[in-house]
């Protein structure tokens, strides 16, 4: 008889088993059954401390039509874990369904059981993988819907690149907002690093608009913090661009994006990036830089190339603003190492920018004018070294050096 029913001496048991009973009763009402195969960890939240563990995997359904007495026999499973439980069943009960209505927020509910130990709380505006619920998932997939976001890429608003990987930059948001985090989880090189990124991306997008309510004449656009700052440098220069001088392109162009640049790489991009364009000062060719750093000039233009990278998924639009802004300084006729400064500045983010025509067509003509020489030489009794430059002989047949001051008959 000891074994099989477990009797219950103090208030505070009564008491837990006859908020349990009354919330059993509300939930396997018609009306709940929604949610009813859901986890128990659909509704923890990230403020929660001493969660019943053992109960968080189990479906509202299979904790219901479980006598309250195993419950409270589960071993690890006390009066302050089935308190806890008892309070996320009352967030169960709540209309309407998870995901469908207003922001859930952990101060709007019974605190769980104390705050827990000092190790266990993180930082007020911390992320917190550890401690994402399905639920509060669903609330940031559903943010990222109601304002029509699905379609920025990933890498426009992670906090750092650095802890996002390159494979996943340009995935748009939408590609996660009909998945759970288990079904993210199943996913093929979808390991934890990776889903605690596309988390914090969620998490800090709904963290900034979860209480915006944008009115049908008004628009708003998620940008990374330097691009607005970028961009409004240069749309006040384009007034007056025949002032901007080294210093202020430094200051107001090259300065914030190379920050960037920092958070999103590393110190040491950044800083041949800096000598690159000449940040501080005189800038550094890649063959300078290599010496200077004991690398290979090739392993130099790959780091260059980072720069170039992080531009393509920050701030695709910057293109063709830096474009616009070189063409408006070329008309106003800005001192030569204004220009200087600013295309090498433009090439190191922009290297696509280049226009291949021109260096394509140059190269033609150059080797249309070579086959030309070749041509009149040949027809002339001139030889040739292999380089296509005329040669002389001596009076012994050998052959001479090359002749410098040779001019061929246009």
């Amino acid at each position: 008889m000891a074994g099989s029913t477990k009797t219950f001496y103090s208030v505070e048991d009564y008491n837990l088993v006859a908020h349990f009973e009354r919330l059993r009763e509300q939930l396997l009402e018609e009306k709940c059954d929604d949610r009813l195969d859901r986890p128990l960890a659909f509704w923890a939240l990230a403020s929660d401390r001493r969660l019943p563990f053992a109960f968080l995997g189990r479906t509202l359904r299979d904790l219901l039509n479980t006598p309250f007495d195993e419950l409270l026999a589960t071993p690890g499973v006390g009066h302050k874990k089935i308190a806890s439980l008892i309070t996320l069943l009352v967030r169960a009960t709540k209309d309407p369904p998870p995901g469908e209505g207003d922001h859930l927020d952990a101060s709007s509910e019974p605190a769980l059981n104390g705050a827990g130990s000092e190790g266990d709380s993180a930082e007020p505006g911390t992320f917190n993988p550890m401690m994402v619920s399905e639920l509060m998932w669903t609330r940031w997939r559903d943010t990222v819907r109601r304002h029509g976001l699905e379609s920025i890429r990933l890498g426009q608003l992670a906090p750092t690149l650095r802890a996002l990987p390159t494979v996943i930059w340009h995935r748009q948001l939408g590609e996660y907002t009909d998945l759970t985090l288990a079904d993210i989880r199943q996913l093929k090189t979808h390991g934890e690093k990776r889903v605690r990124a596309i988390m914090e991306i969620f998490w800090g997008v709904h963290e900034a608009l979860s209480s915006a309510r944008v009115h049908d004449h008004l628009h708003f656009q998620l940008v990374p913090r330097f691009v607005r700052e970028v961009e409004d440098w240069v749309l006040g220069s384009f007034a007056g661009p025949e002032g901007v001088t080294v210093p202020a392109l430094r200051e107001g162009l090259a300065k914030p994006i190379l920050d960037q640049i920092q958070v999103d790489t590393s110190r040491t991009v950044w800083k041949i990036a800096a000598e690159r364009v000449g940040l501080n000062g005189r800038s550094l060719s890649v063959k300078q830089q290599s010496q200077r750093m004991g690398v290979t000039r090739a392993r130099v233009y790959q780091l260059l190339e980072d720069c170039g990278k992080v531009m393509e998924v920050r701030w695709p639009e910057g293109q063709a603003l830096f474009s616009a802004f070189g063409r408006t300084l070329e008309i106003a006729d800005c001192d030569a190492q204004v220009l200087r400064f600013y295309e090498r500045l433009m090439g190191l983010l922009f290297p696509g920018n280049a226009a291949p025509d021109h260096a394509s067509s140059t190269a033609r003509t150059g080797s249309a004018a070579a086959a030309a020489a070749h041509r009149t030489a040949r027809t002339s009794g001139i030889q040739q070294n292999r380089h296509g430059r005329p040669q002389t002989r001596d009076s012994a047949g050998h052959r001479g050096g090359i002749v410098r001051r040779y001019d061929i008959p246009k």
